[in-house]
């Protein structure tokens, strides 16, 4: 099979299409055809800086939409021929850009009518993150204020949407080059973060979620009532955040992980119309590092996804 590898750590350029052993599916697993795959953050940081579980030379992808070819002994929700989504294996590594995923069949469902294979490739790692965090975890409520930062992004125009069909009152920052945009998702309020301090214009808050990490995640504790909650996806701005919450709040570092229960409430969403995801770009998969330069940019709306057809 066709896949996108690297023999070393580096920028975009080390990036490159190779052939691969096709893989075989074990008890309980799936191998699924991959028509199209998401290119995260984690992707470009996993290729510049390395990952957990594996050295080089790996394949990086974690996102994926695509048929089931094959199923394995046990598998009794699944079967050959049907389109799913999912984001299998996280943080382990799953070897998503390429032509054939292998996973436990549990870590896929059912892709939603409504999606192509791109817009589902791009939906399950920022919805599952967006999901574990605002319903798990903050169980944000109707009427509760939620601050959404970085609104725009892959993984906060998702959670504007969530949080609105939840019934929260939604603030989001973004440039001002994406505000009818993230109003467009659903805010009800807008926050330009390059010309004011939004630890100074917003109050009262119920919940943040933070996907940008740095300093932002211990200066949204003071936009935040006592009670409540503080979510970071970035795990480096979590001690601070701790710090600035004294006691008051509460605070949570969040890692995503496979998750057939959130994946099931974004296609709800998705059927219903409430939720819908935003490519900033979509390229063949021999086009990977380009793909690459446009995450490591830190300024893309919505997602980056490579089609595997």
């Amino acid at each position: 099979m066709r896949a996108i590898s690297q023999d070393h750590l580096g920028g975009p350029e080390v990036l490159h299409e190779t052939t691969l052993p096709k893989p075989q599916p074990g008890p309980t697993e799936v191998l699924v055809r991959v028509h199209a795959a998401g290119v995260n953050p984690v992707d470009a940081k996993t290729r510049e800086h390395g990952h957990w579980f594996v050295e080089p030379p790996f394949v990086l992808g974690w996102d994926v939409s695509g048929v089931v070819e094959e199923v394995g002994f046990g598998v009794t929700t699944l079967r050959p021929g049907d389109e799913v989504f999912g984001m299998p294996l996280f943080p382990r590594a799953a070897r998503a850009h390429a032509e054939y995923v292998v996973a436990p069949s549990r870590h896929f469902a059912p892709k939603p009518a409504a999606l192509d294979h791109p817009h589902a490739a791009g939906l399950p790692l920022v919805g599952l993150t967006a999901w574990q965090a605002l319903v798990d975890t903050a169980d944000v409520r109707p009427g509760q204020r939620v601050l959404v930062h970085a609104a725009a992004g892959g993984v906060g125009h998702v959670a504007v949407q969530i949080a609105k069909a939840r019934g929260a009152h939604v603030i989001g920052t973004a440039s001002a080059r994406n505000h009818d945009f993230v109003r467009d998702l659903g805010a009800d309020e807008v926050v330009d973060y390059t010309a004011v301090d939004f630890a100074e214009a917003v109050r009262d808050v119920d919940a943040v979620l933070d996907a940008v990490g740095d300093d932002v995640a211990a200066r949204s504790a003071a936009t935040v009532k006592d009670g409540g909650i503080v979510v970071t996806i970035l795990g480096a701005a979590y001690d601070a955040l701790v710090e600035a919450a004294a006691g008051r709040i509460r605070t949570a570092a969040l890692l995503v992980e496979p998750d057939l229960r959130g994946l099931l409430g974004l296609s709800d969403l998705v059927e219903r119309g409430a939720l819908r995801v935003e490519l900033g770009a979509v390229l063949p998969l021999a086009d990977a590092a380009k793909a690459h330069e446009l995450i490591d940019s830190g300024h893309t709306r919505g997602k980056i996804v490579l089609t595997v057809d």
